[in-house]
């Protein structure tokens, strides 16, 4: 018999958690640069960008506050014109569909769109999602974690928030929600590890194991 789940509940990021899409991002972020008129990013930034919080790289690229959601909608209308160059992670589809099969339910908390996410996800991969709450604001996750908490039932402890973003584990702290930070997405190591009580995931296998410890581990 397995051993019983740490969580009833995952609540996963999308671009940089389940999908690969920061080279897309980085490819794209100058096109945006130069369509609406803030600094773009020279290669050798880039390592200094993935250790920053996002109103830190607003600061860099001298991007208002007020434009940010203009910028955001165009980058994802781009990505849904482009979504044939977006894929997902190697293990994240044997790692949904192993949660689910374990009763685990599962959410996606994104400033993407819904439709880009379920396109990523496929067929196989997009159903096992109970909850979708996409499309927020680059500083909103705080009250979709809230929504998505009331609608499943479940106590904060019972849930898992994972994310590879500075204003992610903000967002699940301000709700006292667990958090685990994934190593392979758009931020630092070390950025995401100067906050403290949360859990760090340097694969994909990590996240199976904490939420269904003792469960068979998949190749990843």
């Amino acid at each position: 018999m397995p051993e019983p789940m740490n969580y009833k509940l995952v609540i996963f990021d999308f671009d940089g958690t389940l999908a690969d899409s920061f080279p897309y991002f980085l490819k794209t972020l100058n096109v945006l640069a130069e369509m609406y008129q803030f600094k773009k990013v020279e290669p050798d930034q880039v390592d200094e960008l993935r250790g920053m919080h996002v109103r830190q790289m607003m600061k860099l690229s001298g991007l208002p506050a007020w434009k940010m959601p203009i910028v955001a909608s165009t980058f994802i209308k781009m990505m849904s014109r482009d979504i044939d160059q977006i894929s997902l992670f190697d293990g994240i589809s044997e790692l949904l569909q192993q949660l689910s099969a374990h009763g685990v339910q599962l959410a996606i908390v994104s400033s993407n769109s819904e439709s880009n996410i379920r396109r990523v996800l496929g067929a196989d991969n997009a159903p096992l999602i109970n909850y979708y709450s996409c499309g927020t604001s680059v500083f909103g996750k705080q009250s979709k974690f809230r929504k998505v908490i009331k609608k499943s039932g479940f106590r904060p402890g019972e849930i898992l928030c994972i994310g590879d973003e500075v204003r992610d584990i903000e967002a699940a702290q301000s709700e006292a929600l667990p958090f685990g930070a994934v190593t392979w997405g758009y931020t630092r190591t070390d950025a995401l590890t100067a906050y403290s009580g949360i859990t760090v995931f340097h694969t994909v296998a990590d996240i199976l194991h904490t939420v269904l410890p003792g469960s068979q581990p998949f190749q990843a």
